[in-house]
């Protein structure tokens, strides 16, 4: 199963709309270049077990 979910790219502040995998885990982090700036993200992504909502938090890739 997939989903979207939105991010604030740790960059540039703008909102960002990623793909998020399901069959990744609950869990997941990974990089994702802001669609804005071009920068990389490093995205830290939760999915609750029990609504399927999904919570992301970035921070800049140093």
């Amino acid at each position: 199963m997939q989903d979207t979910a939105e991010y604030t790219c740790a960059f540039c502040g703008e909102t960002n709309t990623t793909f998020v995998d399901f069959s990744g885990g609950m869990q997941q982090s990974y990089v994702e270049d802001c669609q804005v700036c071009c920068q990389p993200n490093i995205l830290y992504i939760e999915i609750d077990e029990d609504t399927l909502d999904i919570e992301i938090n970035s921070e800049p890739e140093s």
